[in-house]
């Protein structure tokens, strides 16, 4: 779990065999010669090996370039969150965040555009030709991704921990208030309100991070996608509202609460972090991301989960064939510009927790 996502991430050298008590088999098994572009339902999915890119990821020619914009935060211009790391608990610990825009080519100034936010930077290396390629393709909307690093560190008593492992909305909202007024305007982006045109995703505690967005802010983020996220108790400081951290969404607070508008994409590997720890320790990954599948199964979100065999924690040859339609399945039932029939409603079937929410 680094603090820098470089794209894709490298492979955990975690080795062993899944035990029956941590993950229960999902029902459709997909090799990956399978077409995941068929596999629209919700539901659970198995991927196996051998994996490869999807050819999302290759540059191609005639294909518009957006661009990238690059610039660095200061944690002494952070109202939310001025500093702190392991070493110096108590203090504050000044920190420079990296944060890049990607703008399509498409994109009109002055246009409320959809985008998504990339906790630590994840994938920031080819999120661009994917963008690039799929709505080119109009498989995508026009949409901007930012992708944001953390403020360092790393779980219990760090900035990223902090940020990525809290359950709370406080980081959506420094997303909302301090992230996005300067992209707007330095960059003359303009995002949508609509939280049905807002994404979040990340790997790891970013994935976490990237549902907590969500649940706590429905009215700022309707979608997500997350890979082996942090569903596990490593939240610092303790909480009473959520004595185990991340573990409570799918042992208390998606199972007792009102379902929310979100449509959620999730993933993780066979040999994920911790997966022969028993349930005592809230720390086991792959018994978390098939509980969160099981209790949104139960409440009837749109959601998908992916167990992907022989693999780790946020596999980079996962993420490598499995993004663009990630993506895709995520963002299905957004308007896009210029494809027949693209409305919302088209989709309803597919939506249907956006609406009649029990």
């Amino acid at each position: 779990m680094k603090n820098r996502w470089k794209g894709l991430v490298a492979l955990s050298l975690l080795t062993g065999a899944v035990t029956s008590q941590a993950v229960a088999e999902p029902k459709t098994p997909l090799d990956s010669g399978a077409k995941q572009s068929d596999s629209w339902r919700n539901g659970d999915f198995v991927i196996t090996t051998p994996y490869s890119n999807a050819p999302e990821l290759k540059a191609r020619d005639g294909v518009p370039k957006g661009v990238v914009h690059h610039f660095v935060m200061d944690s002494k211009d952070s109202k939310i969150y001025p500093g702190i790391a392991k070493h110096a608990p108590g203090q504050v610990v000044p920190y420079k965040r990296r944060v890049s825009v990607y703008v399509p080519s498409q994109y009109v100034q002055g246009t409320p555009a959809p985008f998504f936010v990339s906790q630590d930077s994840m994938a920031s290396n080819i999120i661009p030709t994917i963008l690039d390629n799929m709505i080119a393709d109009k498989r995508l909307p026009v949409m901007v991704a930012i992708m944001i690093d953390s403020g360092g560190g790393d779980a219990q008593g760090s900035e990223r921990g902090l940020e990525y492992d809290t359950c709370s909305g406080k980081y959506a909202e420094f997303i909302e208030t301090e992230v996005l007024p300067k992209i707007t305007n330095d960059y003359h982006v303009t995002f949508t309100k609509n939280p049905d045109g807002r994404m979040t995703m990340g790997g790891s505690s970013g994935g976490a991070c990237a549902f907590s967005m969500a649940w706590y802010h429905p009215d700022l983020y309707h979608r997500v996608l997350s890979y082996s996220g942090t569903f596990v108790n490593q939240q610092s400081p303790y909480t009473p509202a959520s004595p185990h951290g991340a573990w409570e969404y799918h042992d208390q607070f998606i199972p007792k609460s009102k379902r929310k508008p979100l449509r959620i994409w999730l993933e993780c590997g066979e040999f994920d972090l911790r997966y022969k720890d028993p349930e005592s320790t809230y720390h086991n990954w792959v018994m978390s991301n098939d509980r969160m599948a099981k209790v949104l199964k139960d409440k009837k979100y749109p959601y998908q989960y992916w167990l992907a065999k022989s693999a780790y924690h946020v596999d980079g040859r996962v993420v490598g064939q499995t993004l663009p339609q990630a993506l895709e399945w995520v963002w299905r039932g957004y308007p896009i510009q210029g494809e027949k029939g693209s409305t919302a409603s088209s989709y309803a079937h597919d939506d249907s927790a956006f609406e009649n929410l029990d």
